[in-house]
């Protein structure tokens, strides 16, 4: 792993205790972002994608949520150890969050234009007059006229909504934007346009980003490196050349087999079978193992570690070791 990376993990494990029971979300997670890039997080519903960015910005449920261990140093400063006061001062500022659903992500009471303006006066302690002004300016940064200002969510449409979570984030100047699938929500031609407009937003302001997507298309869009998620454990880490062209670890091989070619006449695709398993009661040894066609009796047993495929190329699986 890169010790002089903008934002590092290390050996990141969460818990959340529900019913009696334990679900082991995040399970020794540890992955790297430099300055200015972007990293994907890929995986099936409920791998803890969306627990490891709520990590990174100390906003899991106080109770029912705990962080067993782990590291998480932004600009050298490990984020787990700071007050819960000196966080409030890096969220926003700092880092930013791009929530999933941007219909409860905005309060419905208050105007669009007061919501980013109230971010700004907390965050640049600016006159009100100031705030305004660059609230104005960033709703016209993100394509939506400064003369909308004062209308509330309901009078903007989906694409729209998620436009102004995305000025609302980036309004303090973040240097890390945390982007939980910003574009799940809408239709092809908006989620394309909300794309390229943070990419645009990002090489302007020098922005590092973490984005949370089951799409790998938007992944080759958008992103530098890429972490493949299953079962709270990163069991791939690379470049985006590396796991696009030379992905080893057998779920990446069937999360691409499930894209269907538009150069070959395919009959069926090909789906990874079975299930996600039961966080509160994952597989021992490699936790992939009950899916996988590759799988040996070792690999029910004991559990593997990351193995180095190259300096940017790492993969959990025995078929790694075997040079496979």
């Amino acid at each position: 792993m890169n010790n002089d990376a903008f934002l590092s993990v290390k050996d990141l494990t969460v818990t959340y205790s529900s019913d009696g029971s334990v679900v082991h979300a995040v399970n020794d997670v540890s992955f790297y972002l430099e300055k200015g890039k972007t990293l994907g997080l890929v995986g099936e519903t409920g791998a803890g994608k969306t627990t490891i960015a709520k990590t990174i910005l100390r906003i899991l449920p106080e109770y029912q949520a705990e962080v067993k261990g782990g590291e998480i140093f932004l600009e050298g400063k490990d984020l787990l150890q700071l007050s819960e006061k000196e966080m409030l001062n890096i969220r926003g500022s700092h880092i930013a969050m791009v929530f999933q659903d941007p219909m409860t992500a905005l309060n419905p009471v208050m105007t669009i234009g007061k919501q980013i303006e109230e971010a700004i006066m907390l965050h640049e302690r600016t006159q009100k007059k100031q705030a305004e002004e660059k609230a104005e300016v960033m709703l016209e940064m993100v394509g939506i006229s400064k003369e909308r200002f004062h209308e509330y969510p309901h009078q903007f449409s989906g694409g729209m909504k998620q436009r102004v979570v995305i000025a609302m984030a980036l309004a303090c100047n973040p240097v890390l934007l945390l982007a939980d699938e910003p574009t799940t929500a809408l239709d092809v031609t908006i989620q394309a346009q909300v794309l390229e407009m943070i990419g645009r937003l990002q090489k302007e302001h020098g922005t590092s980003m973490i984005l949370i997507t089951h799409d790998l298309g938007v992944v080759a869009e958008t992103c530098d490196t890429i972490a493949i998620i299953y079962a709270g454990e990163v069991v791939e880490l690379g470049t985006k050349e590396d796991i696009f062209d030379h992905h080893v670890h057998p779920y990446t091989n069937g999360l691409f087999g499930a894209i269907p070619d538009i150069n070959e006449k395919q009959d069926r695709l090909k789906p990874v079978p079975g299930l996600p398993p039961d966080p509160s009661q994952l597989p021992s040894g490699c936790h992939f193992h009950p899916r996988c066609a590759f799988a040996t009796e070792a690999c029910s047993q004991e559990p593997i570690g990351m193995q180095s495929l190259s300096e940017t190329h790492f993969c959990r699986c025995r078929m790694a070791q075997r040079g496979a």
